[in-house]
């Protein structure tokens, strides 16, 4: 089992920034990638980034790309997600997720086998 711990949410105004992190235990040597997905109130869960953890390689969503960067601290088993340059519609619930699986890509939530709790993301006009 992983367990995924988020943080780092929070208000902020729009062309603001913000840095979440997310800390993995437990099995986190099984970990093939990581990623982060947003959920706005009465959607669906949208992939964001994502990371593969021994090559760095890193992937995003088209909305996202040019303002977020993704990173991994390997020693701390943490992944952070930097938003840069945020907009009201980057508001929603941030979740964390990791991948205990090798896969051609890791864009879909189904590609995930661990999930956090999530931490809130708030832009205000």
């Amino acid at each position: 089992q992983v367990q995924l711990v988020e943080s780092g949410g929070g208000l902020v105004q729009a062309g603001g920034s913000l840095r979440l992190s997310c800390a993995a235990s437990g099995r986190t040597f099984s970990n093939y990638a990581m990623g982060w997905f947003l959920q706005a109130p009465g959607k669906e869960r949208e992939f964001v980034a994502a990371i593969r953890w021994s090559s760095g390689s890193t992937y995003y969503a088209d909305s996202v790309k040019g303002r977020f960067t993704i990173s991994r601290d390997n020693a701390k088993n943490t992944v952070y997600l930097q938003m840069n340059t945020l907009k009201p519609e980057d508001t929603a619930l941030y979740y964390c997720a990791a991948s205990g699986r090798f896969r051609s890509s890791y864009y879909t939530a189904v590609s995930y086998d661990y999930w956090g709790q999530g931490t809130q993301v708030t832009v205000s006009s």
